[in-house]
């Protein structure tokens, strides 16, 4: 069991304890073109007594990212024009209630935005070579259109030019279809106390990340994903030098004092039951995915506790070899991270 920790110790003193208080380096010469789109705006608009008309123009605007709606997000690919339009009709209808509550957004969507793109500057100023996305696109698809990604899902996605901004998954914890049966079902809280525009923009991110740094499915060993996910948070933390240390790892403030006060543990833990090596995914699988807290460790304890787990084995590394240069990072092997690194927390 976790230690008993102060559930109201002082914003300051968790500020203090973070581990990526570092200097970033100056991005303001980097000009990055980000064009907010909102999609479910058009959609949700649309004359359905004329639809293949109001389909056509909606197309025309977004040429790539009508399509990824229609035939992934909503799943209509495999039907023929006369039943997706039912279903489109269908879908507006059901719908309409959720944009109406999401038309209030105008003014949080702007901040994401900017965080977003501020992000992007960073990561052209890491990875100068890769292709950034040239707009910011807001839809509303099916409430369990849920994208998972390597190190958490979300309502975002990536495609081939733009971020897209699921909304229907970000109407704040406290929504009524997100308690409702079929949403608790869904989501439980504490998937959806995520489910606020403040996850917007690191949601996004991670996006580009999976991107940039591909998962590969091996053989993987509990190392092999707590370093693969450890990686990925310090990009994050490279991506988002501004953004809160909370939001970025997807614990509560109290979860992320909490493993702080225990990292000692957690990784006496993990060493002395000899799960460093260990491949079967059901002996691991509480480690590194999400979950109400990681069952080992009890009440208090956050669940995906390897992206905490995995960010301090690789800060330990650049911390020793802070010349790294980031490919060469992604392509160490998790055991040579590990035993440069000398991490033993205490």
């Amino acid at each position: 069991m976790f230690k008993s920790i102060l559930l109201f110790c002082s914003i300051g003193a968790i500020t203090l304890m973070g581990c990526n208080n570092k200097r970033g380096p100056n991005i303001s010469g980097i000009t990055v073109q980000l064009e907010v789109q909102r999609f479910e705006k058009d959609f949700f608009n649309i004359d359905t007594n004329q639809l293949d008309n109001s389909l056509l123009r909606i197309a025309e605007k977004y040429p790539n990212f009508y399509f990824e709606f229609r035939d992934k997000v909503v799943g209509l690919a495999d039907l023929d024009s006369l039943k997706r339009n039912d279903i489109i009709k269908k879908f507006i209808r059901d719908y309409n209630a959720i944009y109406d509550s999401t038309t209030k957004f105008d003014k949080e969507i702007e901040p994401a935005a900017n965080s977003i793109k501020k992000s992007l500057q960073y990561v052209k100023y890491y990875f100068p070579k890769y292709e950034l996305p040239k707009k910011l696109i807001t839809f509303i698809g099916p409430i369990d259109a849920f994208a998972y990604g390597v190190i958490g899902g979300s309502g975002e996605i990536i495609t081939q030019d733009a971020l897209c901004v699921g909304l229907q998954l970000h109407l704040g914890s406290d929504a009524g279809i997100y308690k409702s049966d079929m949403g608790q079902q869904l989501y439980p809280d504490y998937i959806s106390r995520k489910f606020s525009t403040d996850y917007i923009a690191s949601n996004c991110i991670k996006n580009i990340i999976d991107d940039i740094y591909p998962f590969v499915q091996t053989d993987n060993t509990l190392l092999d994903l707590l370093i693969d996910h450890g990686k990925r948070m310090y990009l994050l933390d490279l991506f988002m030098p501004f953004e809160k240390e909370e939001i970025k790892i997807g614990y509560t403030a109290s979860q992320l004092n909490a493993v702080k006060e225990n990292e000692g543990f957690i990784w006496n833990y993990i060493s002395e039951n000899n799960l460093l090596y260990e491949k079967d995914y059901l002996r691991i699988r509480s480690f590194v995915t999400d979950g109400p807290m990681t069952s080992e460790f009890g009440m208090g304890s956050p669940g995906f506790i390897s992206l905490f787990v995995g960010k301090q084995i690789v800060n330990a590394y650049m911390d020793k070899f802070p010349d790294t240069q980031l490919e060469e990072l992604l392509n160490l092997d998790a055991k040579t991270i590990l035993a440069s690194s000398k991490y033993r927390p205490k």
